[in-house]
């Protein structure tokens, strides 16, 4: 063992209190980013008494590995005061927080490399887990509490201004749906003299396909007429760098590759999963997009992308899952969807007001703090 590195086991302890007397009703799940969030299970006729407590500044993780892909499934309470959890989950605690801090330790189970770790060391037939022995067996760095803290706080630091600059760029996202409502669905883009047109009387045409009136010059079409679509490739996350192009799933980042398939930004429809099928995305500037996304490449002399896509983002593609025992979406039950285009000339007004407010927009800034911060991560085994 190297000499700064001491095994987790000293320093937790296990918590095993049942909600017996039904006093906590909040009921939490842990999700694969590492976090505790409200829980979607059904527990109608569930008895809530065999449910664990889990308590502020202790963790809960479930040690069945096989069905959670590359991430182990572990998070600290620090936003509530109390909560319970299933009874599958494990709850344990640090022993003594002036030797390590839960914010210390929970930062080590966000390295990628814990998560590797974990599914090494994971056993089983029919389904693989990393136990608790196999957890309190887990070596790391344990620094004095004074660096520690220090660690700690820097790390925080980031993530605060990682929250904020999202809350911003969630701000000038609804700036950007609200105006293509405005335009697209109410029909109130400008008119020649710039007022708006349906509200100034503009000429409207009934559409037997959408079974509503449109504005004259608009037309229907489908997508495979107007977009080119494919699948992203599969790669295998034994292929993923620290460093590189960003892999992007749809469903978010999932590593760096030394290779990009598109050097702009792609609309993405994920084709794949359990919660996402249907949604729609954009995908980051060079960037390798996997197998769980179509990429739908817009044909520009027919629609500009801001304006397809934000049509898809707020069209119900939900509706196309062909699967049964798997959501599915293919690119022949896309290409046949249909879209109401309006003039090339109202779709490229729009996509100048849109990059006016994408300038605003902070997304570099953003991966840039998010790489600072897995950095820390990385330099946590040189403390």
């Amino acid at each position: 063992m190297r000499s700064n590195y001491k095994k987790l086991g000293q320093f937790i302890r296990e918590v095993n209190i049942r909600n017996t007397d039904l006093s906590v009703e909040k009921l939490l799940g842990v999700s694969i980013k590492k976090v505790l969030m409200p829980s979607i299970a059904n527990t109608v006729g569930t008895n809530m008494a065999t449910y664990k407590i889990i308590k502020r500044n202790q963790f809960a993780y479930g040690p069945v590995t096989s069905r959670n892909g590359d991430k182990i499934s572990i998070a600290l309470l620090e936003d509530s005061d109390v909560a319970i959890v299933s009874q599958a989950y494990i709850v344990f605690e640090v022993i003594d927080e002036d030797e390590l801090m839960p914010e210390y330790a929970m930062m080590w189970f966000r390295r990628p490399e814990f998560d590797r770790y974990a599914r090494f060391k994971s056993h089983g037939s029919a389904r693989e887990t990393f136990d608790w022995d196999e957890l309190c067996d887990t070596e790391l760095p344990i620094p004095s509490i004074e660096k520690q803290r220090e660690i700690v706080s820097e790390y925080n630091t980031i993530t605060k201004r990682i929250i904020l600059n999202e809350q911003l760029n969630q701000k000038l996202e609804e700036a950007a749906q609200a105006l293509y409502k405005h335009w697209f669905v109410d029909f109130e883009f400008p008119n020649e003299e710039g007022k708006p047109y349906k509200s100034s009387s503009g000429d409207m045409v009934w559409c037997d396909e959408l079974d509503k009136e449109i504005p004259v010059g608009w037309e229907t079409n489908k997508i495979e007429n107007i977009a080119n679509l494919k699948y992203g490739k599969m790669l295998s996350s034994e292929l993923f760098l620290d460093k590189g192009y960003p892999v992007y799933s749809g469903y978010g980042l999932r590593g760096y590759y030394d290779k990009y398939m598109y050097e702009s930004p792609q609309i993405l429809v994920i084709c794949r999963g359990v919660s996402g099928t249907g949604e729609v995305r954009m995908s980051p500037q060079y960037s390798y997009i996997t197998n769980l996304s179509i990429v739908v490449e817009n044909y520009q002399e027919l629609t500009t992308k801001e304006f397809l896509y934000y049509y898809l983002k707020n069209d119900n593609l939900r509706s196309l899952d062909s699967g049964s025992a798997q959501s599915q979406i293919t690119t022949g039950d896309l290409g046949f969807y249909k879209v109401l285009i309006p003039t090339l000339y109202i779709q490229e007004l729009f996509t100048v007001k849109i990059s006016k407010i994408y300038s605003l927009l902070n997304i570099d800034k953003t991966s840039n703090l998010e790489e600072f911060r897995e950095l820390l991560l990385a330099k946590m085994t040189k403390v």
